[in-house]
């Protein structure tokens, strides 16, 4: 295959590759302060457009569930943007009112387009509403939130602390509904749930992915993994499922070509 962004290769570091949820585009942004759009047609990938944001380094961009926006946060910044697609305008959100943090970095979207979880500094999660972008409650993980997802339906967060403690919250009612231990985690890195809301796998600082039934995780303190996925000799710091839940990509970025497919 060629590169999907070889109209426009980044200057700096790319941060985000995405496609989007029903066009056949890709999505790259990064350090360079740009994001690109590219049609994916396997022949030329011609470039759609491409954005500047002014001292911008992008840390994270999002499609939103719809597909019409671009949520693009900063490596130091407060503020994020929201690129709306259909208009081509470009909206600066600039401080989100209630939410006291230096910088707003790490971010998941909610599957069904509701909300937007914010991971703020000392285990403090923000729950925004993605229509209104504005704050509607604030959780607290013990120690420091490393990453956060979504289960498929809405209605529950699973956040990994730093210290390898999983805790489950209720969306409706912002409620920790449950924690349990992520078993010989030293250091939480990285955390993805199934599809079909089946698995959670969970990705730590040693290297080890540990793969688990929702239902162990909700019922038990020390759930057993079903699997423990040794291959990488750094550290996890990407976990997704596929669409249909029968492959596992483990990643580090921390060394060459440490992707494995499980």
């Amino acid at each position: 295959c060629l590169p999907a962004n070889q109209e426009r290769f980044a200057n700096g570091r790319l941060a985000t590759v995405q496609f989007h949820p029903s066009a056949q585009v890709v999505m790259t942004a990064g350090h360079d302060r740009s994001v690109s759009l590219f049609q994916v047609d396997g022949i030329k990938n011609p470039k759609i457009q491409s954005i500047y944001l002014e001292g911008f380094p992008i840390y994270k961009a999002c499609f939103s569930v719809d597909g019409e926006h671009v949520i693009a946060t900063g490596t130091h910044h407060r503020m994020f943007f929201v690129y709306d697609m259909m208009s081509g305008n470009i909206i600066p959100i600039q401080k989100v009112r209630g939410v006291e943090e230096r910088f707003l970095r790490s971010f998941e979207l909610s599957p069904d387009g509701s909300f937007m979880l914010v991971t703020g500094t000392s285990g403090y999660l923000h729950l925004l509403s993605m229509k209104t972008k504005e704050l509607i409650s604030t959780m607290k993980v013990n120690g420091r939130c490393t990453a956060s997802a979504f289960t498929p339906d809405s209605s529950k967060i699973y956040s990994y602390s730093k210290e390898g403690e999983v805790f489950i919250w209720d969306v409706r009612s912002r409620k920790c509904l449950h924690k349990f231990e992520d078993e010989g985690s030293l250091e939480g890195k990285c955390i993805a749930l199934s599809k079909n809301n089946q698995y959670v796998a969970c990705g730590s600082a040693s290297g080890v992915v540990n793969l688990y039934t929702t239902d162990g995780c909700l019922k038990e303190h020390r759930p057993k993994p079903v699997k423990a996925i040794m291959n990488l000799v750094t550290s996890a710091t990407c976990v997704t499922f596929n669409p249909t839940t029968e492959i596992l990509a483990v990643a580090s970025r921390e060394t060459d070509e440490a992707v494995k497919l499980v």
